[in-house]
């Protein structure tokens, strides 16, 4: 056991630095690539000699490099969210939108739009993480009423009920306001493009929270996978321990929904490839998926800008394009029961 343990805690090791490796190279070359592409030379002498009226510059310092910073937040907000939503349903194919947040964020930016006359993504970020964090709590209070705890089982099943409701009150806006639809379809495919750091440092301090949170749920998520019975032996708080793992789910996949908008698959795929390396244990999943899930969005965000050069195939399809046979072979491997 201990030999079992200490080969994935040094697989868990070089699976973290090859994360970084990925993450820092795509990073480098997410800062060159692009419809408008900037010579390496060019990049070095932006980062270290800064010239304003240098075009190149400019496009480096004020697009390319908070698009890269915005990218690696947004990916570890979406991997720990992933990871803390399958620990605490129990389920591998979970995703943080079962819990209604991205149904939620895209109604409130539907309403924003629609009614108060939003037009920017500075102001789609806080109605964005409002929605989601409005639709996780109705999903919540639905998967456990009756003075019942909302187990995993119910969660899941009230988030689909939530999304489709919300869905619908949402297409019903857009088929109403035609300028509203033009604004919402360019913010549902989930992009880093045209994102100004003001926005990374908005959602900043709640993906810090998230972050935080879902590293203090470790050892309690950990014994709830022994199953509910042990983990009360043992001495963990089910209650506490599902109710912390909804708020870091909600600090983290709000917001970098607000941030990016709806971007799927890499907080499904990120926590499913570091298991598939380490195991279940939450000590070394954890921290593989705070490296690996921005390594994947970063290489997704330059693959769609190198794919369809000189334009750029927003980020969220290119992660779709990645995520979408990742999420079929998890289909046909893992025999999910009824509930």
């Amino acid at each position: 056991m201990q030999r079992r343990q200490g080969s994935r805690a040094a697989s868990a090791g070089l699976l973290i630095v090859l994360g970084i490796a990925v993450t820092c190279v795509a990073a480098i070359a997410g800062l060159g690539f692009g419809s408008h592409p900037v010579p390496p030379a060019t990049v070095v002498e932006a980062l270290l000699h800064y010239d304003v009226t240098n075009n190149d510059h400019v496009v480096v310092r004020e697009a390319r490099i908070p698009r890269v910073l915005l990218g690696l937040v947004v990916g570890v907000a979406l991997g720990l969210a992933g990871a803390v939503m399958q620990s605490f349903t129990r389920n591998p194919l979970a995703d943080p939108g079962l819990l209604g947040v991205n149904a939620g964020a895209a109604m409130a930016v539907v309403l924003g739009i629609a009614y108060l006359g939003v037009t920017d993504a500075a102001g789609y970020v806080w109605f964005a993480f409002a929605g989601a964090a409005l639709g996780a709590v109705v999903v919540h209070l639905l998967g456990s009423t009756r003075q019942r705890t909302a187990s995993p089982a119910r969660l899941v099943l009230a988030g689909a009920a939530v999304s489709m409701v919300i869905g619908s009150v949402t297409g019903m806006i857009l088929i109403s306001f035609e300028a509203t639809f033009s604004q919402f379809r360019y913010w549902t495919v989930g992009t880093l493009q045209g994102r100004d750091i003001g926005i990374l440092l908005t959602v900043l301090p709640f993906v810090v929270a998230g972050t935080l949170l879902a590293f203090s749920l470790i050892r309690p998520l950990n014994s709830v996978a022994l199953g509910e019975d042990t983990a009360r032996a043992l001495g963990t708080n089910i209650t506490a321990v599902r109710t912390g793992s909804a708020l870091a789910v909600v600090l983290l996949a709000g917001a970098a929904t607000a941030a990016a908008g709806p971007i799927a698959f890499i907080g499904l795929a990120a926590p499913h490839l570091v298991r598939v390396v380490v195991g279940p244990d939450l000590r070394l999943l954890i921290p593989g998926v705070l490296v690996v899930a921005p390594a994947l969005l970063l290489t997704a965000d330059v693959l769609g800008r190198v794919a369809v050069a000189p334009g750029e195939l927003q980020t969220g399809i290119a992660v779709a394009a990645i995520g979408a046979p990742v999420f079929i072979a998890l289909v046909r491997s893992y025999k999910v029961s009824s509930v």
